[in-house]
């Protein structure tokens, strides 16, 4: 009973330093303004935590614990480099001689957030940090999410609050916050995307995506796109569990089985949108939930009110040029009016250079094409799809579509008796 005790605590320990480790360090950064310096003293003070707290018992309050634990390691360091850091010094006098713990501001890991999102990080660099600093993830755990080796993830990391502190820009007033919110959603939206479209072992991403994606909602209700965002994500990630087979075939979207949707997670999703769509303005994260809303709510595939997604879509083409957008909006013509006006659609998107070549814009014409009936079009596009898929998930779908027709082509050479081309 003793050991399941000790097991018990443990597991409450490790769960509420999880929680708390963002808000202490956002209120640690707020006040020395030293990114690199304040994560290793609230490292220091967690660790310290860790050893003690399953013994002890957790503190009456935690969170000030860790704070104050966390300030002496700071001052510690800063007056141990007193002569060439005399502003850090005095700061940290300042600190000592005050009665209570540096006070936590319960905006504080929405604030680190935002300053995870700097304007001058690439969103590679964002997303790495905000995992680290917001996320609570290790380096290792992050590297091993973006596949790549952990020394390379740390020197990206090191690099991001280098630029950071650099920067001389800390914590922002709420105006300030207001304009960077686009950045935040957008790093978010990156975030998640990472975790689901690779899938395993990237779906902790996703994951942690919407947990950052409902702190915004949470501290910020009246921002309408925070909001969709969390509807979006919510509504994407319900399909995660019919995404792949026992293999780790992907299954595209039409192929799933629905009745392992998440329909709590819809719920809450739509939800979102019902509570939100009626106050004013939209922005392109509501219509794209709102479109993966329409998808959600159909029982079967052929149930999908295709009219209804492609007026969204033409919403949406009007808010962006972004030409993923527009070649969503292809499909979606393509299933209301026939295959033909959808390639009609792709053909313009040939000369977008960001787009142009791209796996997702060949694989798209290839069921366009397949559509149509044009098997032998259909079958190049899908091998040059797959042997530019970025995952190994998508390739071998598009590898295995590529067989089925390849199959298909042979039986109607078979019948026609004519002899198949080398």
């Amino acid at each position: 009973m003793k050991n399941m005790a000790d097991l018990s605590l443990r597991s409450t320990v490790e769960a509420v330093l999880r929680e708390l480790a963002p808000q202490v360090l956002g209120a640690m950064v707020r006040r020395f303004r030293d990114f690199a310096a304040t994560e290793d003293a609230v490292q220091e003070a967690l660790l310290a935590a860790a050893l003690q707290w399953p013994r002890a018992g957790l503190p009456q309050q935690p969170r000030a614990w860790l704070t104050r634990v966390a300030a002496r390691r700071m001052i510690d360091h800063i007056r141990s480099e007193s002569a060439r850091r005399l502003r850090e010094s005095d700061a940290a006098l300042d600190v000592a001689s005050a009665p209570d713990p540096i006070p936590i501001d319960e905006d504080d890991t929405l604030g680190l957030l935002f300053l995870c999102c700097h304007p001058a990080l690439s969103p590679a660099s964002a997303i790495a940090l905000t995992l680290r600093a917001v996320g609570g993830l290790t380096t290792a755990e992050i590297a091993r999410a973006f596949l790549v080796p952990e020394a390379t993830m740390a020197q990206r990391i090191s690099r991001a609050k280098q630029t950071i502190k650099a920067s001389g820009i800390g914590f922002q007033a709420p105006e300030e916050r207001t304009q960077r919110l686009s950045a935040v959603l957008h790093v978010v939206y990156l975030m998640f995307n990472e975790g689901y479209t690779a899938g395993l072992p990237r779906d902790e991403l996703a994951i942690e995506a919407i947990r950052l994606g409902r702190l915004l909602h949470e501290r910020q209700p009246e921002e309408r796109e925070a909001a969709g965002l969390l509807a979006l994500m919510l509504l994407t990630q319900a399909r995660r569990q019919a995404r792949m087979d026992a293999d780790g075939q992907l299954i595209p979207l039409a192929a799933q089985d629905r009745t392992l949707w998440d329909r709590r997670q819809i719920g809450e999703g739509t939800a979102l949108l019902a509570a939100t769509l009626p106050q004013g303005a939209v922005g392109p994260y509501q219509l794209q939930a709102a479109i993966a809303a329409v998808h959600d709510e159909a029982a079967r595939a052929e149930d999908t009110d295709w009219p209804q997604i492609l007026a969204l879509y033409d919403l949406l083409r009007r808010m962006s040029d972004n030409p993923v957008v527009r070649m969503n909006h292809a499909v979606a013509a393509a299933m209301v009016y026939g295959p033909a006006q959808g390639l009609e659609l792709l053909a313009d998107l040939d000369q977008d250079t960001r787009l142009a070549g791209h796996p997702r814009l060949q694989a798209v014409r290839a069921h366009l094409l397949e559509m149509s009936g044009a098997v032998e079009g259909a079958l190049i596009h899908f091998r040059e799809a797959a042997a530019q898929a970025a995952s190994a998930a998508e390739r071998s779908y598009l590898a295995r579509h590529a067989a089925e027709l390849e199959k298909i082509i042979a039986a109607d050479v078979e019948t026609a008796g004519l002899a198949p081309t080398p």
